[in-house]
């Protein structure tokens, strides 16, 4: 702990640069990242007044490859990135959590009273109250604290806005009453349980893992109590390519039957051999019984587990593509994730709404400005939001400003794979 005022002229003094150019990597970003943090300490005092404070932090994630995978147990890679929200936080002698989100109303939870409440379904109340309540039950300590929350991770476009914020709450309690002793793990297991049971969304493990651990993630869910884990190598700045997504503005309103088709489809597909998921279903069956399975459900959700089957190959692929470091290759099975997506998978628009297809528009033009220079594919959930995108480094300043001119100025955004997860910064 140190005294807010006292950390907040130490931060515009830049005496933490070096540690913020660690968990960043962006040097042009150093003055931002100071300023940034001293306002969220002025912004605390303003609330709670001038104390001993800590600062924690949790990123956003990106998918890069393994979409629409976890739901039905099966592999997926992801990343950290270096956008996050970040907390700063006074540990109190009472039980009560109040928690400021920038822009938000103060939110208070009571940790000696955390049973689900069905009045706070899609609340940030209700995320709190999730994580403290799976946190407690593991025996871990919780208590009170007061925070104020700013985050810069992009809201509703697919970087796992909700999942980081879950985590920086996890994190909190592992810091403060815990010395930092809860794995990452068990952390991304109870933001899960905060948004399936507390908040009500059947999400899957991957965003919450991606933010929690950190780095480039390979995440084996065939066990999704003790998911296997294991950090890949990934320095794309070696390779001389950039990490980006473009924004294509489009909403995601109405478009949570789209969503739920995804796996509901799949599942489908998997009862039909007597399983729970398709991870549980073998696919040479799968590929034979198809033509009883297009009789039966239809060709959607065939295709579909048709994507399943595939993309969990490619997940493995390019592991193994990137630990003897055949970038190019990777890059191949960018392209080919996001082709089967569009064709097989089918989250690029929804066929409610032909005439709004903003994602085809983004992945069309993409192709057409990049030539070689580079690889897009579907970024996350689809039908609305970002596209991903691996550029090389001469190239990238050309593409965004073409990627600006379609959907606005500050559409594509140049990210970076940030090794930290979920931590205590000061």
């Amino acid at each position: 702990m140190k005294n807010s005022g006292i950390l907040k002229e130490e931060l515009l003094q830049g005496k933490y640069s070096q540690l913020l150019k660690e968990i960043y990597l962006d040097e042009s970003m150093l003055e931002y990242q100071n300023k940034r943090y001293a306002d969220a300490i002025t912004e605390f005092e303003k609330l709670y007044g001038e104390k001993e404070v800590e600062v924690y932090s949790a990123p956003g994630r990106s998918e890069v490859c393994g979409n629409h995978t976890d739901h039905q147990l099966g592999m997926v890679l992801a990343t950290s990135i270096n956008l996050d929200a970040i907390a700063v936080v006074s540990k109190t002698e009472g039980d009560l959590i109040r928690i400021v989100s920038e822009g938000y109303d103060m939110v208070e939870v009571d940790v000696n009273d955390l049973e689900e409440k069905y009045e706070e379904e899609g609340t940030t109340a209700a995320l709190i109250r999730g994580v403290v309540a799976k946190v407690k039950e593991e025996g871990y300590r919780v208590g009170g604290f007061e925070a104020y929350v700013t985050s810069d991770v992009l809201i509703g476009a697919g970087l796992s806005s909700s999942a980081a914020f879950e985590i920086i709450v996890g994190t909190i309690l592992s810091g403060l009453f815990n010395e930092m002793s809860i794995s990452p793990v068990f952390l991304a297991q109870a933001g899960q349980f905060a948004e399936n049971v507390y908040f009500g969304k059947p999400c899957g493990l991957m965003d919450q893992m991606a933010c929690s651990v950190g780095g480039l993630i390979h995440i084996d869910f065939k066990n999704p109590e003790e998911p296997v884990v294991e950090k890949v190598p990934a320095d794309f700045e070696a390779y001389k390519y950039s990490l980006c997504i473009v924004d294509t503005k489009a909403s995601h309103a109405d478009l949570t039957e789209d969503y739920a088709q995804i796996p509901a489809e799949m599942k489908k597909v998997a009862a039909f051999f007597k399983q729970d998921v398709l991870r549980e279903v073998d696919e040479k069956e799968f590929y034979s019984q198809i033509p009883g399975l297009r009789s039966i459900l239809g060709d959607r959700p065939v295709l579909r587990a048709l994507h399943f089957f595939e993309e969990e190959k490619r997940v493995q692929t390019q592991v193994e593509a990137l630990k003897r470091g055949d970038f190019k290759e990777f890059l191949s099975l960018v392209e080919k994730s996001g082709s089967s997506s569009f064709k097989y998978l089918q989250n690029i628009y929804t066929n409610r709404n032909v005439q709004s297809q903003a994602m085809s528009i983004a992945l069309g033009v993409s192709e057409s400005i990049l030539g070689n220079h580079g690889v897009c594919r579907v970024h996350g959930g689809g039908f609305a939001g970002t596209i991903q995108i691996f550029v090389e480094n001469s190239f990238v300043e050309e593409y965004r400003k073409a990627m600006d001119k379609v959907f606005g100025s500050g559409s594509c955004h140049v990210l970076k794979v940030r090794q930290h997860g979920g931590m205590q910064v000061l």
